[in-house]
C-alpha cells in the first residue's frame, strides 16, 4: 500500500458525495500512475463524516476536534465512503453510505479522547476502530465503510476487475 496524497478541498456547490468519489478517483488514477504494470489494478478511497450539509473534515487543532466532536453529540451524521479501482482499461467507483448516531458527549470525554492522539487525522474527529467507537450508540449501514474502506463494495470492485476475493 502507496498512500496517495491528493489535495483534499471541497469545491464549491459539490455535494459530499461527488467530493469523495472525485477524491477516491483521483487516488486510484494517481497510484495507477506511479506502477509499471498498469494492468494490476490500484485502489483508491476517501470518507467524508456529514453533519447535516456540512462536511466535517480532520481537525486542524484541538479545539476544532472538541468542538467538532461536541457537534455530534446525541446526533445522527452521515458517513459517506468512495471507492474507486483503476487499471489500464477502466476505472469503477462505488459510495457507501453510512449513518452514524453518537451519545452524549461532554467536553471532559472530547478533551481526554484529543489525548489519545487518535482523532487529529480522522474525519470528523473520530475513529470507529479505536475509542471513538465508545461513542457511537448506533450504526445503520457498513462499520468498515465507516472505518473507511467498506469490505463488501470493495469486494464487488475486485470481482469486477476479474479478482476473486474467495
Amino acid at each position: 500500500m502507496v498512500p496517495q496524497f491528493v489535495e483534499e478541498v471541497h469545491k464549491p456547490n459539490e455535494s459530499a458525495e461527488e467530493f469523495v468519489t472525485r477524491l477516491a478517483w483521483q487516488k486510484a488514477e494517481n497510484g495507477l500512475s506511479r506502477q509499471t504494470n498498469q494492468q494490476i489494478p490500484a485502489l483508491g478511497s476517501d470518507t467524508a463524516v456529514v453533519l447535516g450539509k456540512k462536511i466535517l473534515g480532520k481537525p486542524e487543532n484541538r479545539e476544532q476536534a472538541i468542538k467538532t466532536l461536541l457537534s455530534l453529540s446525541s446526533r445522527k451524521h452521515q458517513v459517506i465512503t468512495a471507492v474507486a479501482l483503476a487499471n489500464n482499461k477502466k476505472t469503477e467507483v462505488t459510495i457507501s453510505m453510512s449513518e452514524v448516531t453518537f451519545s452524549k458527549l461532554d467536553k471532559e470525554m472530547c478533551v481526554n479522547y484529543w489525548q489519545t492522539g487518535e482523532p487529529a487525522d480522522k474525519a470528523g474527529s473520530y475513529g470507529i476502530q479505536g475509542r471513538g467507537a465508545l461513542f457511537i450508540k448506533t450504526i445503520n449501514g457498513s462499520y468498515s465503510g465507516v472505518m473507511g474502506l467498506p469490505i463488501y463494495e470493495t469486494s464487488i470492485l475486485l470481482r469486477k476487475f476479474g479478482i476473486k476475493t474467495l
